[in-house]
């Protein structure tokens, strides 16, 4: 599979999207689809699919399409969900919980294998198999752990100092839930911001288009 060098950040983007529509196609015992019927589901176009895909190779055949089950591979190896990372989620609050209760870690390529937080209400408690551990014990946990990735869902004030203990722990990604923007303070570590306030301005801003169109 020929790869092009320096893929931009929209196309990735966009994978997850592929994959999750490719598994629901399977999952129903679609054998192929067309590029057309993917730009339909994606709400795009056809020539935007065939430009996503063939950043990563020819995956399609003239008057075929795309076989469903080979793309989707495709698209699982390109996103590494075949690998599994060790996870840990730091603060058990609403959604912290929501997050360590709803979003199905198997298969998503990350194992979540620890959650701490300092209230001591919160510590002992389980959540499915997993004991709330104080955060006290947050370095030890990931030098024997070897954990690659923390989720967190803290305060915006306490992000800084638990993020640089993390990464002395050997951390180096973030899933961040914060409402601090984590940039990139420290070399080799992958961030991932998440802001649900942007989404909600961002879907205001698109009722206020419709509304007047």
């Amino acid at each position: 599979m020929a790869k092009r060098e320096n893929i931009s950040s929209s196309v990735i983007r966009r994978l997850p999207r592929y994959y999750r529509f490719l598994r629901e196609l399977d999952a129903m015992g679609v054998t192929h689809v067309s590029s057309g019927e993917l730009a339909r589901r994606m709400r795009s176009t056809a020539s935007q699919v065939r430009q996503d895909l063939n950043c990563f190779g020819e995956f399609g055949q003239q008057g075929i399409g795309y076989n469903v089950a080979m793309l989707r591979d495709v698209i699982e190896d390109i996103l590494g969900i075949k690998s599994l990372y060790p996870a840990i989620l730091i603060g058990a609050g609403n959604i912290g919980l929501a997050i360590a209760n709803q979003v199905m870690f198997e298969g998503r390529c990350f194992e979540l294998i620890g959650i701490f937080d300092k209230d001591p209400e919160k510590i002992g408690k389980k959540v499915g198999e997993i004991t709330i551990q104080n955060i006290d014990e947050l370095q030890t946990f990931c030098e024997n752990n070897s954990v690659s990735t923390a989720i967190l869902c803290v305060p915006k004030s306490v992000v800084e100092p638990i993020a640089e203990t993390l990464y002395g722990a050997g951390v180096r990604s973030f899933w961040n839930f914060s409402h601090y923007d984590l940039n990139m303070k420290f070399d080799n570590v992958i961030v991932e911001n998440v802001h649900l306030s942007d989404s909600l301005m961002q879907l205001c801003f698109r009722l206020k288009k419709q509304n007047n169109d």
